[in-house]
């Protein structure tokens, strides 16, 4: 009897502890912010959000208490040409003297369906802040093998207009409508 009722105690115990809200600090070298947008119609050119600095709080057990939260250095904004990274950061697009960063910063978390979520958040680009809508996988939660604590991976994608933020250099010849397309991990920090 003692021992089913220990049992019972500790299997309670587990549960809740496994249910409880985890923080992850975001992985700048696993997670890449990519943005794409219509040159003239001739292409598709993208760009990378790179060092992105950010903590997700995820509640597997009651998804509406989870929140993201991230940093996007625009030092860091890499579209694999020199001449063309000047350009973006240049006062006719980020003006990223004047705005070093862009953030993100989560209003509402729902569920979307399995392993699905919806994310919705403020996003801040030149000082301008609107909604935006994350279309979000959950791609794996468990022990990272590598890291030896608890990590979680997502991908995610938005459609925003460049011109509500300021950005909108060459509209309409340079396509208004940005696609974001983000994939990153996270893991729970050590204890140092």
């Amino acid at each position: 009897m003692r021992k089913t009722l220990l049992a019972a105690v500790l299997l309670a115990f587990a549960g809740t502890a496994f249910a409880a809200p985890v923080t992850y600090k975001l992985d700048p070298t696993h997670t890449n912010v990519l943005a794409q947008w219509s040159h003239f119609g001739f292409s598709h050119p993208f760009a990378n959000f790179g060092d992105v600095d950010g903590t997700l709080v995820y509640d597997a057990a009651n998804v509406g208490a989870s929140s993201v939260q991230v940093t996007l250095p625009l030092s860091g904004l890499e579209a694999f040409s020199a001449k063309f990274n000047e350009h973006l950061r240049a006062a006719d697009f980020f003006d990223a003297a004047k705005y070093p960063v862009a953030t993100f910063k989560s209003t509402k978390v729902e569920a979307a369906g399995e392993g699905k979520l919806r994310v919705t958040g403020d996003l801040t680009i030149k000082d301008v802040t609107k909604p935006v809508v994350l279309d979000v996988t959950l791609n794996k939660a468990a022990d990272h093998p590598m890291l030896k604590t608890a990590a979680i991976g997502f991908d995610a994608t938005a459609t925003i207009s460049r011109t509500e933020f300021g950005v909108g250099a060459y509209v309409p010849n340079v396509g208004d409508e940005v696609t974001l397309r983000i994939t990153t991990e996270g893991s729970v920090p050590k204890a140092k």
